[in-house]
């Protein structure tokens, strides 16, 4: 059975905080696996923070909203943001030699890397994050 769960965040890095709480809340009722866990929750503080700073620009107005989605294996993020959206298309490749010494621009790529899609809708302003098979179901009946 589908289950939806929302959190409403400011645009303050101490939001991110809260975000940890709600994927280790999931993660522990769900009986997530350790290697799942952890690409969770890297993507999904790169998520946010990609919300709070650059597209909410840290305007403690501007709300962040998540939304978790679980249905059968899937666990779907939704991190959406107040911000103008941007060009999620044309970003520069975080491992090319001119990016590799940048201290930033590497959000979306480990966004990609670690979900099994991810996907922008709203001008970006919407990241959509799957992860196929990070609940663990339960063993059918013999």
């Amino acid at each position: 059975m589908a289950e939806v769960r929302k959190l409403q965040i400011a645009s303050r890095m101490e939001g991110i905080t809260e975000v940890e709480g709600l994927i280790n809340g999931l993660c522990e009722e769900f009986g997530v696996e350790e290697t799942h866990y952890g690409e969770i929750l890297i993507a999904m503080t790169e998520a946010v923070n990609n919300a709070v700073v650059h597209g909410n620009k840290l305007d403690t107005s501007k709300m962040v909203d998540i939304e978790v989605h679980t249905e059968g294996p899937v666990l779907e993020f939704r991190v959406a943001d107040q911000g103008p959206g941007f060009d999620f298309d044309n970003i520069p490749d975080p491992t090319a030699p001119e990016n590799l010494e940048k201290p930033n621009g590497r959000g979306v790529f480990l966004m990609r890397q670690l979900a099994d899609t991810c996907e922008f809708e709203e001008l970006g302003r919407i990241a959509i994050l799957r992860f196929e098979n990070a609940l663990p179901q339960p063993a059918a009946a013999q």
